[in-house]
């Protein structure tokens, strides 16, 4: 059996990290070796995370990664938190897997640039399905003349629309630009229609109990084709993070998105 791949976690002690500290430890071929998260510090990752079978002190800074040779550094922080994270990994040839969002362009710029000793892949979305159901999207956009989709995420989500709604829209937009104007001239209440962008309605919904869910409804003459997307628990993200972490070392500098580390 191979060496297994020595990983760090940015915000273990936060519930994402703690799924993926979970995660981690449940895979052969990965030994976790760093837990980080400054408002933990000193504590014992078993107590604070409700995990079994591992023996960690929570670090309190990017130094813990270098300390325990971490190769490849998992970060679900805050944006704020993640700039410097992930500075740090290009700075010290640490591989980088991020599922934080909200990084800019000129932050995409930045880390292109700094990651020359070890590569990074930054995702909005790890569910593997999502990323799927985003390609499905893009290829079948040029057969259809009218396409709306729907996101629906629990009520604790300050962001709208999504940033998979956003990127489905985008990747649609960019393979067919025949889309059919709204045929709406009364909205007899402002935004029933969503919003437009790249000629698709767009439509939010909020609501507890959800987790993260969308649908591509696309029409032509005669049918319609319907592409949905259900993420019940955040262990629906564990695969394509685990995924991109024993990958990553085979891509080199910066990836936005999970689909070249699926090939697809």
């Amino acid at each position: 059996m191979s060496e297994r791949i020595r990983v760090g976690v940015f915000g273990a002690g936060g519930r994402m990290g703690a799924t993926v500290c979970d995660a981690v430890l449940g895979d052969p071929e990965l030994e976790l070796v760093a837990a980080v998260d400054p408002h933990h510090a000193g504590l014992d990752l078993r107590s604070v995370a409700h995990l079994d079978g591992v023996d960690l002190v929570l670090g309190s800074g990017p130094d813990e990664l270098v300390r325990t040779g971490a190769q490849v550094a998992i970060d679900f922080t805050r944006i704020e938190a993640a700039r410097e994270n992930v500075g740090f990994c290009a700075d010290n040839g640490i591989h980088a897997v991020v599922g934080t969002s909200g990084f800019s362009d000129e932050d995409c710029e930045g880390f292109r640039g700094r990651f020359t000793r070890s590569n990074c892949v930054i995702v909005p979305n790890f569910a593997i399905g999502a990323v799927l159901m985003m390609r499905f999207a893009e290829i079948a956009a040029p057969f259809f003349e009218t396409a709306e989709i729907i996101e629906l995420h629990h009520d604790q989500k300050i962001d709208a629309p999504s940033g998979t709604a956003m990127s489905t829209v985008s990747r649609m937009a960019a393979a067919s630009d025949q889309w059919g104007a709204d045929p709406t001239q009364n909205e007899v209440v402002p935004g029933a229609r969503g919003a437009r962008s790249g000629g698709i309605n767009v439509h939010s919904v909020r609501l507890r109990g959800m987790v993260a869910h969308q649908e591509v409804l696309l029409g032509t003459t005669g049918q319609s084709l319907s592409i949905r997307h259900d993420s019940y628990d955040r262990s629906s993200f564990m695969p394509g993070v685990l995924l991109a972490t024993k990958r990553i070392a085979d891509h080199p500098g910066l990836t936005v998105g999970l689909d070249a580390i699926l090939g697809i």
